[in-house]
């Protein structure tokens, strides 16, 4: 039986792609249960944020997702950063192959963080509460108000295609009304952003999933905004808002490690 066979092999874990020349070091807190050294490879101006990692398919578990993504928050405390696809993995256990990958890129990458420089990403999701929701779209539409006080007190067992009827408008009033507030929302706030990304939403009540590429100089302006949309529609709905992320939504960078 040949033991060595069964160890994985060494490569680097690469992070995500900075503007930096020289060395560069983000201490021991590399992905897996070693603590490796997460460091820069550089070529030219850029480089490369690894750590020493086994040629391992990293199962996208909750720690290692976070793992994943504390460490390019901790790149984004000082540069603007690319994140690459979790766990990317070159083979070449050194920096030269790492240096391959960068020049051979080098223009796309180059390119890529001139763009995004002094930007951040921040998501936004809105969820709306049911029972105010479902009162104002009563209020706001008399067919159904009157239907439903028409039938408030007649028995549940003589009313059933009537009470059918209801939960049918109401549901369709829902999604214009959902919708309506998506636009209202998108409306404020994209002429704030260089980019918008609206991502899917999930259950009847999300009125919107959504990432804002924002200049850094802008992010008081949009905070402000927010906080105005927060005010005026908080009775209604949630407003879960979280900033500083790397620019998912925005860079989808997958390098190619193979034979480089």
């Amino acid at each position: 039986m040949n033991i060595d066979s069964e160890i994985p092999k060494e490569g680097k874990y690469i992070y995500g792609i900075i503007r930096h020349s020289g060395t560069i070091t983000f201490g021991p807190i590399g992905i897996g249960k070693r603590s490796d050294q997460v460091y820069g490879i550089n070529y030219r101006d850029i480089s490369a944020i690894v750590s020493n990692s086994p040629i391992i398919q990293y199962e996208a578990r909750r720690i290692n997702m976070t793992t994943h993504e504390k460490v390019l928050e901790e790149i984004m405390k000082e540069y603007t950063v690319l994140p690459v696809r979790f766990s990317t993995i070159s083979e070449h256990n050194d920096d030269a192959g790492i240096q391959r990958i960068l020049e051979k890129d080098y223009d796309k990458f180059s390119d890529l963080l001139a763009k995004m420089e002094g930007k951040k990403e921040l998501g936004l999701k809105v969820l709306a509460h049911e029972a105010p929701v479902y009162e104002s779209i009563v209020e706001k539409h008399q067919e159904i108000k009157s239907l439903r006080d028409k039938l408030m007190n007649l028995p549940v067992d003589k009313t059933h295609y009537q009470r059918m009827k209801i939960g049918e408008m109401v549901a369709e009033a829902l999604k214009n009304e959902i919708g309506n507030y998506k636009n209202a929302i998108v409306d404020v706030l994209s002429p704030l952003a260089e980019d918008v990304k609206i991502n899917d939403s999930y259950g009847e009540f999300m009125v919107i999933n959504a990432a804002f590429l924002i200049k850094n100089s802008n992010e008081p302006e949009f905070d402000k905004a927010v906080n105005e949309l927060d005010l005026k529609y908080g009775n209604l709905m949630t407003f879960k808002y979280v900033g500083t992320l790397p620019p998912y939504n925005f860079v989808n960078l997958v390098i190619n490690t193979k034979g480089i």
